[in-house]
């Protein structure tokens, strides 16, 4: 069944609170993970493969997945560019981030449709003071806003570094009905 059952009873199965199934099989890997979820009532699970293609059949079954070397390439590389820093939330697959970005201060007063075409990426949503605001087309970036955006992760270094940069000539400023 790609699991021993008795080894998993030993080592406290029916207690545990959480469960990584880290074999070098992927197969096997997803039925002891589901096996941990669904015979033993363990509620975190989460499953290592080598396959990223079957992350999304394996998160369709429930169960979380990590796509070990597209996972830790892409972390070695993010961490060789700091795009780690802002980094805040990475798809199981390891190919999409939302990130941080630090804006030029001469980004204010611009749309936030005029940094998404500036950077490639998409603003998933602003903090703006202390609150989540989801931008639309309408949306001008404020003096103090923390916006996060989501890329594809190899193009959201430079995406980040984009947004440093003052906006170019072409950037939208005229903003009526800024919100």
């Amino acid at each position: 069944m790609g699991f021993d059952r008795d080894v998993l009873l030993r080592a406290g199965i029916e207690r545990a609170q959480a469960f990584a199934a880290v074999s070098s099989g992927d197969n096997s890997n997803i039925i002891s993970a589901r096996a941990a979820r669904e015979t033993f009532g363990v509620e975190r699970v989460v499953a290592r493969i080598y396959d990223a293609k079957r992350a999304a059949v394996y998160e369709r079954l429930g169960i979380p997945t990590v796509a070990t070397v597209p996972w830790t390439t892409d972390r070695l590389l993010h961490a060789l560019t700091r795009e780690s820093d802002t980094t805040k939330w990475r798809d199981p697959s390891g190919s999409v981030v939302v990130t941080e970005l630090a804006l030029h201060e001469d980004w204010i007063g611009k749309r936030v449709t005029a940094l998404e075409a500036a950077t490639g990426a998409r603003a998933a949503f602003i903090i703006r003071f202390g609150t989540g605001v989801l931008p639309d087309a309408k949306t001008v970036i404020q003096d103090s806003d923390e916006v996060y955006v989501s890329a594809v992760s190899g193009r959201a270094a430079e995406a980040m570094a984009i947004a440093a940069q003052p906006p170019g000539e072409d950037a939208d400023d005229d903003h009526g009905g800024a919100r």
